[in-house]
């Protein structure tokens, strides 16, 4: 790892180069160990030669955003993370299409957006992810969806190969696509929005985000919805209605104001978060049968 860290150091810069570095000051759960290597590469190129760098030496890595669905091992993860984050944030006009870089958040996108009158990504105002997470996840909300928005996207492939990949080809699903499977890095993307009222889109957003904070518990750390929606169901109702509002394992809880959000409510550990949704989707199965999956990603070792 020595030697990786002065390669990568050589690539990156060797400021943009931390050893041991705490995963929960980069994750909005706030909880977890840390990543043996953390790299907040510069530049496109950079990013390519790191990846390719960590290939040849064997060595697991991954590619983050703002961390907004993740939860890492309180015993760290043991590879190379790296962050696409505010030098990634570029972003442009060209008619009614934005195109944008990877790290740039959803909200500041959304807000860009609303200045040159284009209407259409309201609802990514108020989710807390990246550009690149939400392609990859089709992130979405109040009835918009990036597949909604999407015209196409540059990607990584693990082969090292920059790829244009059309929305139509995305394969673009609930929390699922074609980039997820495929295991490749967003670079770009681009959405097609359509010209309107500049006030009316802010009212728009200002609505959605009054929605959100009297339903959901932003006061705490959470990872946003924690399980996706089984067919049929809500995930939210289903662990309502087997008593778990407020229910607690160490420091993580069921939200009460959203039984869909797992919160770290006082300093819980990621084994504490990870227990609390272990526990929830067996108790859910137990009393309906219905499977829930997670829409967080774990990293790391929870066994």
């Amino acid at each position: 790892m020595e030697r990786l860290e002065q390669i990568l150091s050589e690539i990156a810069g060797r400021e943009n180069v931390r050893e041991n570095e705490p995963m929960k000051n980069h994750t909005t759960f706030r909880a977890g160990g840390a990543a043996r290597l953390f790299v907040t590469p510069e530049d496109e190129d950079a990013l390519v030669r790191l990846e390719k760098t960590c290939q040849s030496a064997g060595v697991s890595y991954t590619v983050v955003g703002n961390g907004s669905n993740l939860l890492v091992s309180d015993s760290g993860y043991d590879g190379v993370i790296i962050q696409l984050g505010s030098r990634f944030a570029h972003c442009r006009r060209d008619g009614d299409v934005l195109e944008a870089e990877a790290g740039i958040l959803l909200s500041k996108l959304a807000r860009f957006a609303c200045d040159q009158g284009l209407s259409g990504l309201e609802f990514a105002s108020g989710i807390p992810g990246s550009l690149g997470g939400a392609a990859v996840m089709n992130a979405g909300a109040y009835g918009g969806e990036m597949a909604h928005v999407l015209v196409d996207a540059l990607v990584l492939t693990e082969s090292g190969e920059r790829m244009v990949i059309p929305a139509e080809q995305m394969e673009l699903g609930y929390r699922s696509s074609l980039i997820m499977k495929r295991g490749y890095t967003v670079l770009k993307a681009r959405v097609r929005l359509v010209p309107g009222d500049k006030r009316q889109i802010q009212d728009r957003m200002d609505e959605l985000n009054r929605r959100r904070k009297e339903k959901q518990p932003l006061e705490y750390p959470s990872a946003g919805s924690t399980f996706k929606r089984p067919a049929g169901y809500f995930a939210g109702k289903l662990i309502q209605d087997c008593g778990l509002a407020g229910f607690q394992i160490g420091g993580a809880a069921v939200s009460e104001k959203h039984c869909g959000f797992v919160i770290n409510k006082d300093q819980a550990s990621a084994r504490d978060i990870y227990l609390l949704c272990r526990e929830i989707q067996k108790r859910v199965y137990d009393r309906f049968q219905v499977p829930m999956e997670m829409e967080v990603r774990l990293l790391g070792d929870f066994s």
